[in-house]
């Protein structure tokens, strides 16, 4: 498995970022806080989520963090951390198939909660997904 993420002092500084980031959480429904760090060549980007009372609008902080690194001409990035302080934030399907969009199968995805942590390829954790 490809590993974007060269050692603990590198997961403990993307940590530091999400940990800072999940302060501007939006989640009065959920109550369940996520932040998101896209690392890579490109450095590294940061989202949250943002819901809505109208669920279907809420956007999960992978898929900020995505939009947020295109919007502003990013592309060349190694993996993302997830970030929550309130259980494992796995990624839901459609941030699977934004990433899907974006980026190659040995993609690193980082899930944790500040204690326990898993590690995944976009491969492994999305084997089966739409792409042209």
């Amino acid at each position: 498995m490809a590993r974007g993420i060269e050692g603990r002092t590198d997961f403990r500084k993307l940590l530091k970022l999400a940990q800072k980031a999940v302060k501007n959480s939006y989640c009065p429904y959920s109550n369940f806080r996520v932040s998101a760090v896209l690392f890579g060549e490109d450095g590294t980007v940061t989202g949250v989520n943002v819901e809505n009372a109208s669920y279907g609008l809420t956007v999960c902080a992978e898929r900020v963090a995505i939009f947020k690194a295109v919007s502003e001409g990013k592309r060349k990035f190694r993996g993302i951390l997830i970030y929550s302080p309130d259980g494992m934030p796995y990624p839901c399907g459609a941030c699977r198939q934004v990433m899907t969009e974006f980026f190659p199968t040995d993609f690193e995805i980082l899930v944790t909660n500040g204690s326990s942590e898993e590690r995944f390829t976009l491969k492994e954790l999305f084997p089966y997904n739409f792409k042209l």
